[in-house]
């Protein structure tokens, strides 16, 4: 079977820890444990972590040393972001989400996974991104959330 790569933003490693995410979130962490899926996680997601809760950045760790791929902001990355924000996808203020989903398209991964319903994991916006991304020919970027993600401990 194929090991789909999933770009992991910020929301999901809290979400371990978050009652309301934590089943999901676990079992996604799980996935990545046992090899049925691989992380891909960036230096977005290590910055944001820095003032997360010990426990935050100890699964952080913990992913990188799995090992998960790393991708890095580059020139391309903040020239796609910023036509994100051209475009009013969303505003300024919440340009680290445009980073995630800017380092997730030029990856080339599978999926993103995301808890983050306001900015990412949202019709209207998926579709924005990716009218962007088709436009400048990167295809379209997949986003869900962790629960449609999971294989939930499956044999």
């Amino acid at each position: 079977m194929r090991s789909f790569r999933v770009y992991v933003d910020t929301s999901v490693l809290g979400g371990c820890f978050d009652p309301e995410f934590s089943e999901w979130s676990i079992s996604l962490i799980q996935d990545f444990r046992l090899g049925r899926l691989k992380p891909v996680l960036s230096e977005i997601v290590a910055t944001e972590i820095e003032p997360a809760p010990s426990q935050v950045r100890e699964l952080h760790a913990e992913l990188v040393r799995l090992p998960a791929e790393i991708v890095a902001v580059t020139v391309e990355t903040v020239d796609l972001m910023e036509e994100y924000e051209r475009r009013g996808v969303l505003s300024p203020r919440y340009r680290n989400d445009m980073l995630h989903i800017a380092l997730a398209t030029l990856a080339r991964v599978d999926v993103l996974v995301s808890w983050n319903f306001r900015h990412i994991v949202r019709l209207d916006k998926i579709q924005a991104f990716n009218a962007v991304n088709q436009e400048r020919g990167l295809g379209a970027l997949n986003i869900y959330s962790p629960r449609e993600v999971t294989f939930y401990g499956e044999e």
